[in-house]
C-alpha cells in the first residue's frame, strides 16, 4: 500500500471512512480536506447497479453543470463554410477541416473537446484511433456531432461534461474546484446525480445508485448517503 503524505493523513482525520454523510456535509468536508497548494478539482465517483458488459445497460450522457467546472475547455470544431464561421462566432478556440485533421495527424493536441458537423465525420473518422484513444472522438450521444455548433460550443464553454460508465461499473466526473462555494458544488453535484437517474437503463434491476463518494484531487473521499437520491 502506498505511503500517504502528512497532509493527507491529517486531512483524513476529518472524515469517517465508515460514515455515509448527507451530500452537503460530504462536500464541506472535502473542501476542508483539500490542502494542496493548487486549486484541487472536486470529483464524484458513483458505483451503479448495472452490468457494464451488457450493451442495454450502458450509461453515457452529458450534463451542463449550473456553475461550470472551474476550467474553461479549449474547443476544436471540425466544420467548413458557414458552419465554420458560426463556430468561430460562438467562441470555438480552433476551427477548420482538413487543415486541422493534418495537424492532429502530426501530433497536435492543444484542445480539450472536439465538435464536428455530420458532413465532416467521414474525414474526422480517419482520426478514430488517434482521437478515440484519448477520449476525444466526436460522438452524437455526447452532442459533439451536430450542425448546431453554436449550442455545442456554448454548452461546453458553460460547463457541459460527459459521463460514461467504465468497465468496473463506475462513473467518475468533476463537479468544480475546491475554491467553489459549497452551495455551488452542491448544485453541480445534484445536477450530475439527477442526470444519472434520468439515464437509468430500463434493463437495470435492483439498487441503481449503489455508492457515491466525493473527493478532491489530493484528498480523501467522503461517502454520501444515497437514500435521498434513489
Amino acid at each position: 500500500m502506498a505511503k500517504r503524505g502528512k497532509k493527507y493523513v491529517e486531512a483524513a482525520k476529518l472524515i469517517d471512512r465508515d460514515a455515509a454523510y448527507e451530500s452537503m456535509e460530504a462536500i464541506e468536508l472535502v473542501k476542508k480536506s483539500a490542502t494542496a497548494k493548487f486549486d484541487e478539482t472536486v470529483e464524484v465517483a458513483v458505483r451503479l447497479g448495472v452490468d457494464p458488459r451488457k450493451q442495454d445497460q450502458a450509461v453515457r450522457g452529458v450534463v451542463v453543470l449550473p456553475h461550470g467546472t472551474g476550467k474553461t475547455k479549449r474547443v476544436l470544431v471540425f466544420a467548413k463554410g458557414e458552419k465554420a464561421k458560426e463556430a468561430e462566432a460562438a467562441g470555438a478556440d480552433f476551427v477548420g477541416d482538413q487543415d486541422m485533421i493534418n495537424k492532429i495527424q502530426q501530433g497536435w493536441f492543444d484542445f480539450d473537446v472536439c465538435v464536428a458537423t455530420p458532413d465532416m465525420m467521414s474525414e474526422v473518422g480517419k482520426l478514430g484511433r488517434i482521437l478515440g484513444g484519448k477520449g476525444l472522438m466526436p460522438n452524437p450521444k455526447a452532442g459533439t456531432v451536430t450542425f448546431d455548433v453554436t449550442k455545442a460550443v456554448q454548452e461546453i464553454k458553460a460547463g457541459k461534461i460527459e459521463y460514461r460508465l467504465d468497465k468496473a461499473g463506475q462513473i467518475h466526473a468533476p463537479i468544480g474546484k475546491a475554491s467553489f462555494d459549497a452551495d455551488k458544488l452542491h448544485d453541480n453535484f445534484k445536477a450530475l446525480i439527477d442526470a444519472l437517474n434520468r439515464a437509468k437503463p430500463a434493463a437495470a434491476k435492483g439498487v441503481y445508485l449503489k455508492n457515491i463518494a466525493v473527493s478532491s484531487t489530493m484528498g480523501p473521499a467522503a461517502r454520501v448517503n444515497t437514500a435521498s437520491f434513489r
